[in-house]
């Protein structure tokens, strides 16, 4: 069973936290894409927090990215 962005979330390293903090939005690249894998999340499939960017390769949904912001802001994120 796949897992949601809240429970692999703690799972990744702090650095690649921050990185997808600072980069909220961007593209994310293989090597953070991997490590998401690597924590449960499932990036290929329908969960909530993938999403469709204008370029290839992966990106959020605006709803994780909503999430990701509440996180960076100390704020508690929406459950989806």
């Amino acid at each position: 069973m796949a897992m949601s962005i809240e429970q692999w979330w703690p799972k990744l390293q702090p650095s690649t936290r921050e990185w997808l903090i600072r980069n909220n939005g961007d593209a994310v690249p293989p090597g953070i894409v991997a490590e998401i894998k690597d924590a449960g999340g499932i990036v290929d499939g329908g969960e909530w927090w993938v999403g469709q960017g204008e370029g290839s390769g992966f990106f959020f949904s605006d709803r994780a990215i909503d999430w990701i912001e509440a996180v960076a802001n100390d704020e508690m994120p929406e459950n989806p």
